[in-house]
């Protein structure tokens, strides 16, 4: 598939320390073998001139505390706490200047967020989606994304899980509804 880089976005979720490291609270093997695969992913996305964005899910410690039914910390306990190391992207995966990043507060990158808005001040449309964790985040902002007439491509190879069957689910979902599934490997990002 053949990407033009001026209307195209590497979006990455969540790569963060929680659920990458090892050490984070809420670690996923999954999320930290795509590490490797999601670097060399942007770095032939900025080879190209394409934007890169990387998402954070971020939770101050009160987010939760006057909800009347949807609370993360009920079903995950308390992570990706505001100003933790937990909610840090990780060190292998290389933030620049020009890169973009979202701060997040539920499972969708667009919700509550300026992303849709920073997407179409710069005529982007394609999305280039990996990330962290398949069946949760990953797939609620591609879900969002095709909602709202982007182009969600979701990058088999560059997403992390829990278990391997939960990214199966979510990559057969995403196909099946509002998405493409490729590996990253069947991406060339030139205007051909």
């Amino acid at each position: 598939m053949h990407l033009d880089p001026a209307t195209t976005a590497v979006v990455a979720v969540d790569m963060q320390n929680a659920f990458c490291h090892p050490d984070g609270s809420l670690y996923a093997p999954g999320s930290e073998d795509a590490i490797e695969p999601i670097a060399d992913l942007v770095q032939r996305a900025r080879e190209a001139d394409a934007q890169v964005i990387y998402t954070r899910d971020v939770h101050p410690p009160e987010q939760f505390e006057e909800s009347y039914y949807y609370d993360e910390f009920d079903q995950w306990g308390e992570h990706v706490l505001e100003d933790s190391w937990d909610a840090e992207l990780v060190d292998d995966l290389e933030v620049r200047k020009e890169d973009h990043v979202v701060e997040k507060h539920t499972y969708d990158a667009f919700y509550n967020t300026e992303l849709e808005g920073w997407l179409n001040a710069r005529g982007i449309r394609d999305l280039v989606i990996c990330g962290t964790l398949a069946n949760v985040c990953v797939l609620h902002t591609g879900g969002s994304a095709g909602l709202r007439d982007f182009r969600p491509i979701m990058v088999e190879d560059c997403i992390g899980c829990i278990e391997p069957d939960h990214r199966e689910y979510a990559l057969e979902h995403a196909d099946w509804l509002f998405g493409e599934v490729l590996e990253s490997a069947d991406l060339e990002f030139d205007a051909a």
